[in-house]
Order: structure tokens, then sequence, then C-alpha cells
């Protein structure tokens, strides 16, 4: 089924009228609030394209072919084909995306309203509860029972909150009776070298039950549940969490992608526990993250995190080509990251994720439907874009996942205030004392430094319009309508504008992008890679290993003559050729050059 521009765009009626989340706890005070699904729309732009593609595949996936595994391992009649890959009925994870998948479906309909997404999560709901008995025949001997519970806990809260769908809570309760004999006593830590006792499977020697306590607070918070509460607590991963609460760093040797998402439940056990330790973990750990993360914002070399103060990320860029697990890493960061603008206002978190955002995830391969997915960044000095060896890995879950959570990761809310973090082009749209108002931003941004934004106001009123300023930039300028001239905007802070809006009102920001120079860490201040603005430049492959260029040569990078989406340098010899990761299809590239003298 094909999606025309005006399903994926415009929002319907039925998703204007979606249900509310049910919080049975206060968050704590001062906290930036997100917008709704339905109150974000991408208006095109890469991240509109990627949004709307997988929006469309996962529409035409077959739903008897989604089930299948399900049915099989429960002894039912099972129609369809096996998806291969992951997904199959008896190999590495069956189903293990299920659920991130029906959580996508349902939000993209919050996004757009389209009614085929909200009748497959229906379907989808009602084919997966049918499957459910009570000896939960599905987990047995299953490498992941959380892991795959974990995602669909979302993916039926999501159904019920965003898909208005009256069956998910009841089959979340079932599921969650089902699955208890086959979860351990506590969080497990993830087992590197495998058990391979065939019984040893149900005790998760790559489960990764210390991500649970997330969306079990979510399901608390939205029911009202206990139980879900008693869960959340049970597996919070306080050996994990104390050290990073002290300020001890107890990321190295750990599975970087499930770590950086287990810290999303430090997070909602600081949101709905109110305790302190809790946000203590979350900034101790991002600052963590961030002292060993590439130029682009990705961490993890092959899967871990390296010791601090080591040779391991330098080693990386010539002994491996699995730099980052990006859709699976990009998901998990941005949403660190939003927890953590909340909480703090701190604008350094938004530009962590545009970071992540423009070049890491939106240069992602796009999903196919026989299920070849993107799962590697590859920073190696002779990197590669490449697809996954095996078919429907868990990166073809969390790619489909953090596109339909573009919109609410650009825009944030105070009351009638709203926050501007990502910059896209993308309408916001919102109701504050009876009166309706909206944002629009036009730009070509990273690949342009202007950004328009007009507003529309069913009545004039007065709002602050809080812009986020990235730190990198140099004479950043605001103009409104109505007001003279350019002003001056702080780097690294929120700019804010407070008046009377009317329809028509319109500002222009304005971020200069100077190149500079980022080191791979404190121990190789040689091995750099370059950067203008947001964007991390990377130069086309020459010949073999890193190459050599003088700083200078590097920081006088220009576009290159008749183009906006490609930089040159000019090195004495033949120039060296620079894109963004957006922008690179095929071409062999490295991501850091060595610097000479000059």
């Amino acid at each position: 089924m094909s999606l025309s521009r005006r399903q994926v765009l415009q929002f319907g009626a039925a998703a204007m009228a979606l249900p509310r989340i049910r919080a049975s706890a206060a968050e704590p005070a001062g906290l930036l609030q997100q917008f709704g699904y339905d109150e974000v729309r991408l208006n095109g732009g890469p991240a509109g394209a990627q949004f709307q593609h997988h929006h469309e595949l996962l529409l035409n996936l077959s739903e008897d072919s989604l089930l299948r595994p399900f049915r099989v391992r429960e002894g039912l009649p099972a129609p369809g084909h096996e998806m291969g890959g992951w997904y199959s009925t008896w190999e590495f994870a069956p189903c293990h995306c299920f659920g991130q998948w029906v959580s996508t479906l349902a939000r993209c309909y919050a996004a757009t309203g389209n009614q085929a997404s909200r009748a497959k999560v229906g379907r989808l709901v009602r084919g997966y509860a049918a499957t459910i008995d009570p000896a939960g025949k599905f987990f047995v001997d299953n490498r992941f029972p959380a892991y795959v519970y974990d995602k669909l806990v979302i993916g039926l809260l999501d159904a019920h909150s965003l898909a208005g769908d009256p069956d998910a809570l009841k089959t979340l309760a079932r599921v969650t009776d089902v699955v208890q004999p086959f979860l351990p006593p506590k969080a497990q830590p993830h087992q590197e070298t495998p058990l391979v006792d065939h019984e040893d499977y149900t005790r998760h020697c790559w489960d990764e039950s210390y991500t649970m306590p997330e969306n079990q607070f979510l399901a608390w918070r939205r029911t009202g549940d206990d139980r879900y509460l008693a869960l959340a607590k049970r597996f919070l991963f306080d050996e994990y969490f104390d050290p990073l609460a002290r300020g001890e760093n107890s990321l190295p040797g750990r599975h970087a992608y499930s770590h950086v998402n287990a810290l999303s439940s430090a997070a909602q056990a600081y949101l709905s526990l109110g305790d302190e330790k809790y946000l203590r973990t979350i900034r101790n750990a991002f600052g963590f993250i961030e002292a060993q993360s590439f130029v682009t914002g990705g961490w993890g070399p092959d899967e871990h995190f390296v010791p601090p103060d080591g040779d391991g990320l330098l080693d990386s860029l010539t002994k491996t080509h699995a730099s980052f697990e990006t859709p699976c890493g990009s998901y998990a960061h941005f949403k660190l990251s939003r927890y953590l603008l909340r909480i703090t206002r701190d604008p350094h978190y938004g530009d962590s994720m545009e970071r992540v955002f423009y070049n890491a995830v939106l240069g992602a391969k796009p999903l196919e439907p026989d299920g070849h997915a993107f799962y590697y960044s590859d920073y190696n000095f002779e990197g590669r874009k490449v697809f996954f060896g095996d078919k429907w890995p868990c990166c073809a879950g969390t790619l489909p996942q953090i596109a339909s959570d573009y919109g609410i990761s650009a825009y944030l809310r105070d009351g009638g205030n709203v926050y501007v973090n990502l910059f896209v082009p993308s309408t916001v749209t919102w109701q504050e004392g009876g009166r309706r108002f909206s944002l629009r931003q036009t730009t070509e941004y990273p690949h342009d430094t202007r950004i328009r934004v007009e507003i529309t106001a069913s009545r004039p009123a007065t709002f602050s319009v809080l812009l986020r300023i990235p730190a990198w930039t140099k004479d950043a300028r605001l103009s409104v309508s109505g007001s003279r001239g350019w002003q001056p905007a702080q780097a690294g802070a929120f700019a804010e504008l407070r008046r009377e809006w009317k329809t028509g009102d319109t500002i222009e920001l304005e971020l200069p992008m100077a190149t500079r120079l980022e080191p791979l860490d404190r121990r190789h201040p040689d091995v750099v890679g370059l950067l203008s603005g947001p964007l991390v430049l990377f130069p086309l492959a020459r010949p073999a290993g890193a190459p050599t260029v003088p700083r200078k040569s590097l920081l006088a990078a220009v576009r290159a003559p008749g183009s906006a989406r490609e930089w040159r340098v000019e090195t004495g010899g033949l120039p060296l050729r620079l894109k963004s990761f957006l922008d690179i299809a095929d071409e062999n590239y490295t991501t850091y050059v060595r610097t000479g003298e000059g």
C-alpha cells in the first residue's frame, strides 16, 4: 500500500482526538514537556523522507509473516512465509522487533492520521493476543525473553495511547503474566561468552533484562497497575547505576547500545520515583559517553565501550568496520538526550542530539522490504556504507522507531512557551487558553545557514519562542518581523523571544558555519575530524590508509564549485573531496585524517 504525500503529512481527525497518557505519579516540577505526535509534522526534507519510507514499508509487511513465529512456537496454524534472518521462528531472535514495529505504526498513525496504520495496529494486536497461551510456549528455549517482552510492552502501550486500541492493555496484562517464569529474579548482566547448554538460554546470557524498567515505569504511569511498578524496581540495574551516580565510569567493557538504552530506565526512575541518584547517574554517564565518542557523536566500536585514556578508539580506525551501531545507538542517544534536555533545559543535550542526527542516523541506508538493514556506521580509515550480513537485525526495529520520533525531538514546550530544538522543515501546532497556534520551520539547514520560522495564531497572544543556538556557532543572529535589523544570539544557550505574536510574524535565524577540527581523543591530537557547523565532512577515498593533510589546508575547506553538498581541500596535489554522511552513497571514505605541520 503506497502512501500519498497528503496521507503522510496531513493530520487526521481521529489523530486529533487521541487518548492522552494518564500519569499515576506526578513528574518533578519544572520539566519541559513533549508535544504529542499529533502536534508535529515533518514537511519533507531528509527526515521527512526517512519517516515516510519506513512508514510505508511497515504498512506493506505481511501480517501473517510478522505473526508466524509466534504462531508456530505456540503450535498454531501459521500462514505466511518465514521472513528470514534474526526474525525467523527458530533462529537467533524470533519476533524480536514485532513490538517496535507496532509502536512505530501507532506513532505514525498519531503523526499522520493515516487510518490504514491504525487498522493494522489493531489487527496485529488481536493477532498477537490470539497466540498467548498460559504456558508461554513462545518463550521456551528463547534466548531473549526479556528483550522481546520489553519491545512488546512499548508496542502495546503505544497501540493503546496513540492508536486507541481497546485490546492493547488487556493483551499487555496477559503477556506480563505469561513471561514471568522466563525472567530472571533481577537485572542480569550481559554475558559476553554465551552459555552453550540448551537449558541455559533462559539464564539470559545475551538477554537485556536491565533495559526493562523504562517501559515498566511507563506501563505503571499509564495504567496505574502497581505490578508494573514492582517490575520496574525489580529490574533497575543498580550494579551499573550506582558507580555512575558516584562519578565512577562503569561503561568500559559493556555492550554499548543496550547500556545506553538502560540509562533511559534510570531517567524514568528519576521521573517516577523522584530519586536524585538516578539523575546523577544519567548526567555523569552522558559525560562519560561523550568523552569517548567519535566526531560524529557515535560511540562503541565493536558494540563495546573502551577503557578511557587508552588506544581503543585509535585501534578501531584500522581494526574494525563496526564503529557505531547506528539506528539502535541513535535511538538510545535521542531518548537519553531528550530526557536530559527536558530535565535540565541545557541546550548542550540538543547539540549532542543534532550531531548524531546529521552525522549518523539520518545518513543510514533505508531498511529494505526483504530485511536488508543498515547496522554499523564505519569510521575506519577505509570506510564504506554497507548493509548488515543478516536480514532483520535489531536495527530493523529501531530505525523506523527513531524516524517516527523526529517530530517530538524537534520541539518541546513549557506551558505556552515553545522550545525549538532541531532545525528541520516541520510544523508544530498547539492550543493554549482556547487559542490555536503553529510554528512552521522552512530551512535547508545544515546545508544552509538560514532558518525561517512563521507564526500562525487564531488570536494574538504573548508567549516565548526559544531557539537553540548551538555552542559551535559564532556570530549567530536573529531577526523578528517588525523589529529593526538583526540582534546577536548567544552560542550554547536558548535565545528567548518573548512578545505578542500574531499570524504573519516571522523569525529569521542565521547560524554561521565555520570549519573546525576535533581530535579523536586527548591521546591522539593529530588524528582529527573536520566539521562545518554541525556536519562532519568525510574525505572521499584516496590511497589506502589515513591521508595526512596540513591543519591549515583542512581549515580552508570550501564548497566545491557549483555544489551545495560537496567540499574540497587543496592539498598541493589532487584536491581532497569531502561530503556529509547523509550525502555519501557508495563511495569509500574516511572519517579521520592525520594532520601534518602547517
